[in-house]
This record gives C-alpha cells, sequence and structure tokens, in this order.
C-alpha cells in the first residue's frame, strides 16, 4: 500500500464530504502558491480559542493556555529566537473539513490541525503562523524551512522516519456509518460484516482492507456485498434509502457529516472504527519535522502538558474527534512499516 496513496485517498475523501461550496470558493480564493500564509494569532494572551469560524463544524471553546518555560526551554534555538513557530497545512486546493479548511470569513485557515497547532505553540510560548501548501509541497516546505513544522494529518510511517521527525497527537482511525436508528456495530470484528452490504471509496486505504475482510468471509462460507458510488451525493442516498447498510471510510470525515445530519431526516452515527494501520497496530497522526531538528521532543512534551491540564480533550471534543485521543504523545513511535507504505 503506499503511504501516499492512502493520505490523498483520505483527503479526497474529506473533501468530497464536506460539500460546503463556499468553503472551497473561499480555500481558492486564498492563492494557489503554496506558501500562502493565514496568520491565526490569539487576541488574549495565554488563552486559546478552538473551533473559531468553523461554520457548524466545530464547538467554539476557548482554553486557558500558558507557556510552560521548562517545556520552550527545549527548543531549538533558531526557533526560540524567532519568536514564532510556523506551521504548514497541507490544504490547497479545496481544503478538508474539519481537518483543514477555510473558515466563515472566507479568509482564515481553520480545522482540528490548525488548532492543535495552535494550542501547542502556546505551550511553547511561541506565536503561530499557520502556512498553507498543497500535499505534495507540505514536506518540500518542511525540508527547505519554509515551515517548522507540519500539523496536517501526516501518517507516522518507517518510510517517513529516513526524512522526518515525529510526535504523535491523534489516532489514525478509519470508521463505519451507518444510520443512526440502526442497532448494527462493527465491534472491531470483521465477522459482524457477514451479510452487510458496505460502501468503501475505490482504490483507498479502506478498501484495501475492506476487501481483505471480504476475502475472510467468503473462505468462511459469508458473504459481504461491496458497493462504490462516484461521489458522497450518492453514497448518502444509498444509505438514507437502505441501499447499503454502512459506509467504511476516514473517522473525521465520517465524524464531521455526523455534525451535519444530525438535525437532518436522516441522521447517521459512528458504528465503530478501525486503525487505518490494520489489525497489528494503532496508526498514528503526528506532527511532523526535519529529522534532526529538534523539534519533536518539545512538541510531544507541549502535546502532553496538554493532555495531563485537559486542553487536549477539550480540543478533540470541540471537534467532534474525541475518538481519536491518544494517551500519551511519543517521539518517533512505531510507524506503518514500509513493506505497508
Amino acid at each position: 500500500m503506499s503511504t501516499h496513496v492512502t493520505r490523498r485517498s483520505l483527503v479526497r475523501g474529506i473533501s468530497a464530504a464536506t460539500a460546503v461550496a463556499a468553503l472551497a470558493t473561499g480555500l481558492a480564493a486564498c492563492g494557489g502558491e503554496s506558501d500562502a500564509v493565514t496568520r491565526t494569532d490569539d487576541a488574549t494572551a495565554g488563552s486559546v480559542t478552538v473551533g473559531l469560524l468553523s461554520n457548524g463544524a466545530a464547538t467554539e471553546t476557548t482554553l486557558k493556555v500558558p507557556e510552560v518555560k521548562s517545556i520552550s526551554a527545549e527548543l531549538p534555538s533558531a526557533v526560540k529566537k524567532s519568536g514564532k513557530l510556523v506551521i504548514g497545512h497541507g490544504a490547497l486546493p479545496s481544503g478538508s473539513a474539519p481537518l483543514e479548511f477555510v473558515g466563515s470569513d472566507q479568509k482564515t485557515l481553520t480545522g482540528s490541525e490548525t488548532d492543535i497547532g495552535r494550542l501547542v505553540a502556546a505551550v511553547l510560548g511561541l506565536k503561530p503562523e499557520s502556512r498553507n501548501f498543497t500535499w505534495e509541497n507540505l514536506f518540500i516546505a518542511v525540508d527547505s524551512g519554509k515551515a517548522d513544522v507540519a500539523f496536517s494529518n501526516v501518517t507516522d510511517t518507517e518510510e517517513r522516519k529516513r526524512k522526518y521527525e515525529f510526535a504523535s497527537y491523534r489516532q489514525d482511525n478509519l470508521a463505519f456509518e451507518v444510520l443512526k436508528s440502526s442497532t448494527w456495530k462493527f465491534d472491531g470484528d470483521y465477522r459482524n460484516l457477514a451479510g452487510r452490504t458496505v460502501e468503501v471509496g475505490s482504490g483507498t486505504n479502506q478498501e484495501r482492507i475492506l476487501l481483505e475482510w471480504q476475502r475472510k468471509l467468503k473462505s468462511e462460507g459469508k458473504t459481504l456485498t461491496i458497493k462504490h458510488y462516484p461521489d458522497n451525493n450518492g453514497v448518502y442516498l444509498a444509505l438514507s434509502s437502505g441501499k447499503i447498510d454502512a459506509h467504511f471510510g476516514p473517522n473525521p470525515t465520517i465524524s464531521y457529516h455526523i455534525t451535519q445530519t444530525a438535525r437532518s431526516p436522516h441522521p447517521t452515527a459512528n458504528a465503530g472504527t478501525y486503525s487505518g494501520a490494520g489489525a497489528s497496530l494503532q496508526g498514528l497522526i503526528a506532527a511532523t519535522s526535519k529529522k534532526g531538528s529538534g523539534l519533536a521532543k518539545p512538541i510531544a512534551d507541549a502535546v502532553n502538558y496538554l493532555i495531563e491540564h485537559g486542553q487536549y480533550a477539550k480540543w478533540l471534543a470541540a471537534w467532534n474527534l474525541s475518538n481519536e485521543a491518544v494517551a500519551k504523545s511519543e517521539v518517533n513511535p512505531a510507524g506503518l512499516p514500509l513493506d505497508n507504505s
């Protein structure tokens, strides 16, 4: 499995799921240049407001976040001297709610990923400066120093560790979306898919996993029907009409869509998650900086401060992503193996 394809598939799935034209238009208006800048400064020292300008994707929440001197002292001298943390995001051209997208003011980059970057910067006593790139140019930006660190739903992989160092901050999960009226649950067991009809994006990591489960069930004399639709309108029409039992896709996409359907005639729910890295390893999303930069440890320590003092849980809850919480941020934890990346 290509890691790049996995990430591209995730972005493709999330972008399609947003279906909010104003967000796409606003993001395009930011400019096609890879180093277009969106500053997200907090008006009040010692506090960070998450969920700003989210167009209903999040619950706006103001959190107290002081600089922690013992952690900011760990920063590389060049970053500490600059007084700012340049945070890279790979959201051009169309954005991906709830992760990274242009907010309701049509100019400010918002999302769960921009917010965790701002929270970390506050602990480090640095001014956050978000720069928006295409996915491909995000890594070039980190390589060249245009961005100090990427907070952009980057999966920790052993292949990427050849060039980058990581500080984990969120689980990398897939999920099953069903009608809220459904009683079916995945419960982490592929055998519960027997006799079901599930939609999945063609060519995605989740399709690869679902096909493997289909082969296992067939060997047991059971069936799993897999369907594809060209766009999310077709997916959700099929779900609401009962043509499919579930949609299998990236957990953030599904969490976002659940919030959008809550007051609709056909509200949906999460029927269970599964690691994007497969059964043997919990996939992780991590802050990504240039190998040898010295940023991974202070960032991990900042995330752990936020976990210990409650701001981390409130950030995830604001974006409806509590089911992707990690107990601890780690520096260069085990990532997607080379033979599966």
